[in-house]
């Protein structure tokens, strides 16, 4: 099948117009003199900062989508994905920088016929002062999820080391389980064949929930280090409380469990739901009042 593209970059933004602004520059930056055709979907999230308008006055070759309500990771990257026509498609958090080459270096390891069975990839993030982010996964189990909703690694912060793969070579590629969704390359061939993002999910798990069925319908999801990009992690997300996160977190936590797990574990992270939002309620009480 052919199509018209080679890449789809998709942002979904929400309340971080300075970040985004510099994103799309470093997408620009690294595109220039790339022999790559792409395009680029801004979906925007009902942001109050004037982000959809600095879009469409800044980077007018840029298609934007402007959404009058919050509409979650998951659906407002579907909206993109559904108009998009490139052969990958690359989800991309606004606060992300990319270096030159990024793009190229991500393409080129996808097109590697070595790689011919990779449906997801995913690259070497590193912070402003360039030091490696984890974001290389295993697939959730009950004993992690309920160390962290329960804050156990308050206590014993080594219990996840495991599940974190704290041990993991980010200097080596690998197949994975799962990779962070903030860089997050699509082979468009898989998605023909099992879907987009469920939407479901309104944040987080989303990705984990699709490396997970990309691995069951025999592709692989793959990290490398030929590409690099800036990881700021989460300038959105520092913009709400404690309490609405791990409502969301939670909710997508439980929604993972019921569609992966057996009924026995679901059924387990559903009841402790209340009560790990209750004592992140009295916790966000608390500081409030100091």
């Amino acid at each position: 099948m052919s199509y018209a593209m080679d890449l789809s970059v998709i942002i979904v933004s929400w309340n971080v117009k300075d970040k985004l602004r510099e994103c799309l520059k470093s997408v620009q930056e690294t595109m220039r003199g790339s022999d790559l055709a792409y395009e680029v979907f801004v979906v925007d999230n009902a942001s109050r900062d004037g982000s959809a308008d600095m879009v469409k006055k800044e980077f007018q070759d840029f298609f934007v989508i402007a959404n009058n309500v919050n509409a979650g990771f998951a659906k407002a990257n579907n909206q993109a994905t559904k108009l998009s026509q490139g052969r990958y498609v690359l989800l991309l958090n606004p606060d992300m920088r990319l270096f030159a080459g990024t793009l190229d270096g991500m393409v080129k390891f996808m097109d590697d016929p070595r790689n011919v069975k990779v449906g997801v990839g995913g690259c070497h993030l590193v912070s402003a002062e360039g030091k490696t982010v984890p974001h290389v996964r295993r697939f959730p189990r009950l004993a992690d999820q309920l160390a962290i909703i329960l804050k156990v690694p308050h206590l014993f912060p080594r219990v996840l080391d495991s599940y974190m793969m704290h041990d993991f070579d980010y200097a080596k590629e690998a197949r994975v389980d799962s990779i962070r969704g903030s860089f997050f390359m699509i082979r468009r061939e898989l998605m023909d064949k099992i879907g987009m993002l469920d939407e479901g999910f309104f944040i987080w798990f989303e990705e984990v929930d699709f490396c997970k069925r990309t691995i069951e319908a025999g592709y692989e999801v793959a990290y490398t280090p030929v590409a690099k990009c800036v990881d700021y992690v989460g300038q959105s997300f520092k913009q709400m409380k404690f309490y609405p996160k791990q409502k969301m977190f939670t909710r997508s936590m439980v929604y993972y469990f019921k569609k992966h797990a057996p009924a026995w574990e679901y059924c387990i992270v559903w009841a402790l739901r209340p009560l790990t939002l209750g004592l992140v309620w009295v916790r966000d009480k608390i500081r409030s009042i100091r």
